[in-house]
């Protein structure tokens, strides 16, 4: 998979915010869309403290290695898969997580069998695809164009 443009498409999806804020969930996040946790040295800074792009680079490198190793765990045969479907599913595991993502149980089955089809269908039938709406949107589109 071609990690620059995961990084690309994530970054869109994404934005790039150089301050603590919270998500539209209400946890807190910065640079790329990086849930802060207990292991960061900003878990407990307050909204607004402000965060060195260099900072926002390191943790998303991070994340998109983790993601990549998620994505591996989940799906049998991740790296098999087409590009394209590669990256929408690791788009979509940056955004919730493998534990949201793992839920997905239509869906997921719908990749393994390669049906891209079927897979768009249960993208659309979520919850996360009324909460992130043109991201989802997007992704949908993509994967029913495989």
């Amino acid at each position: 998979m071609n990690l620059d443009m995961l990084r690309e498409e994530i970054a869109a999806d994404e934005g790039k915010v150089l301050k603590i804020y919270k998500d539209h969930l209400g946890y807190p996040t910065f640079g790329i869309g990086h849930l802060i946790t207990e292991d960061d040295p900003e878990h407990g800074s307050r909204v607004g403290t402000k965060v060195s792009e260099d900072r926002c680079d390191e943790v998303f490198d991070q994340d998109v290695k983790t993601v990549i190793a998620d994505c591996n765990e989940l799906y049998d045969d991740f790296g098999g898969l087409p590009e394209e479907v590669q990256l929408i599913l690791a788009n979509m595991m940056f955004n919730m997580g493998r534990t949201r993502l793992s839920k997905f149980k239509n869906m997921n089955a719908a990749v393994e069998e390669g049906d891209w089809s079927r897979a768009a269908n249960e993208m659309v039938n979520s919850r996360w695809y009324d909460q992130v709406r043109n991201r989802a949107r997007r992704l949908v589109v993509r994967m029913r164009t495989i």
